[in-house]
């Protein structure tokens, strides 16, 4: 009989050098109309953990997100076969928090990258927007925590090709690369993610959180976008092709970041088998599709589409480089946050009213 898979154990810290140089702006003007309207939607939508979401709805631990099992890259595997429902369970929560694990320490990546920006990017409009995105990661934060700790009871360590990613953008010194490093590839390959999982999980508190967290993160895509597109205008052709290796190269390591072999191993699947059986699953594979072709537009948007970028994302999207309509799913995620708002308000009203009505009907007994 297979021993029980280890608990993972997350502890201590990580100090990366910063590569970068603050700096201040006296110009006190309007600054970007579109930008400082970005600013003010941030300002208007900061919302609080603890009062918006229902901490008190239940999670199965032992199927925390109710996703189907073709969602486990071990299914349809001989390794499958050899687990019985109790192992089964267990491996959903391990997938669960391996998942959850790297959307908060990406969060906290980004919570400190969008710090970096404030500290230094050249326009006071960006930083405006980088501080309310500030206090927006650190919420993500609090939340992705709170679940794992409360909910799943089990964490992860960061992924090794995530740190890698995280190291390069931080240690550069460049005061764009935080934005293309996080508000481009961590943080849409993250909304996409989100996107996928909001949309298939039956469990109502992952689907509120997730919907919450995107309507947020909708927001800093759109900040990345604006800001990299009107600085990319000015580069030499050697300047983009600087970041436009590092895109091909952040984006591989994005996709290793998803297999989640360290997973596998704890459940007995030997390291090589391991990397395999991730590659080999198909549900991997629409997953991944799906992920790159929300971040190709964007990437196409603020004018690094040279051919090898191109080719790196016909090979990470199986051919279809086309993406996805973001401004679309952009609007969408937002109405879907504000449809859960309204339902949850609703549900609040009408036990209003029949706690109401049952003390009026009290009141009447009392008085017959």
């Amino acid at each position: 009989m297979t021993s029980p898979a280890p608990t993972p154990s997350v502890s201590g810290h990580w100090t990366v050098p910063a590569g970068a140089a603050s700096t201040f702006s006296w110009e006190y003007d309007d600054g970007r109309d579109r930008l400082l309207a970005l600013y003010q939607r941030g300002k208007d939508r900061q919302w609080d953990a603890v009062r918006r979401i229902d901490w008190h709805l239940d999670v199965d631990p032992a199927d925390p997100l109710g996703t189907p099992d073709e969602a486990l890259p071990l299914y349809g595997t001989p390794y499958w076969e050899r687990l019985g429902p109790e192992r089964r369970s267990e491996l959903r929560r391990h997938f669960a928090a391996w998942q959850f694990s790297q959307f908060l320490h990406g969060e906290q990546g980004a919570m400190i990258c969008s710090a970096r920006i404030v500290e230094t990017t050249p326009g006071l409009d960006a930083k405006f927007f980088a501080a309310t995105q500030t206090m927006d990661e650190a919420r993500h934060v609090e939340i992705f925590s709170r679940f794992l700790r409360e909910k799943i009871g089990l964490s992860y360590p960061v992924d090794d090709s995530l740190r890698t990613l995280l190291d390069e953008t931080l240690r550069d010194s460049r005061w764009d690369m935080p934005y293309l490093g996080m508000q481009v590839l961590v943080e849409g390959l993250a909304l996409a993610a989100f996107g996928l999982l909001r949309d298939t999980t039956r469990r109502p508190l992952p689907r509120r959180l997730l919907a919450y967290v995107m309507q947020d993160e909708a927001r800093h895509v759109a900040f990345g976008r604006m800001a990299l597109r009107d600085h990319y205008r000015g580069l030499s052709a050697n300047e983009l092709a600087e970041r436009e290796e590092f895109v091909i190269e952040g984006c591989h390591l994005m996709r290793n970041r998803l297999r989640g072999t360290e997973v596998l191993e704890n459940f007995g699947v030997p390291p090589v088998a391991a990397v395999r059986v991730a590659e080999e699953s198909g549900y991997l594979h629409v997953f991944r599709r799906a992920l790159f072709s929300r971040i190709a537009p964007c990437v196409r948007d603020i004018g690094l589409w040279s051919p090898e970028v191109r080719e790196a994302f016909t090979d990470l999207c199986d051919g279809d480089v086309r993406g996805s309509d973001l401004d679309r799913l952009m609007r969408q995620d937002d109405e879907i946050a504000e449809a859960l708002d309204a339902e949850r308000f609703a549900a609040e009203e009408t036990a209003r009213a029949a706690e109401i009505t049952e003390m009026i009907d009290l009141g009447e007994d009392a008085s017959r």
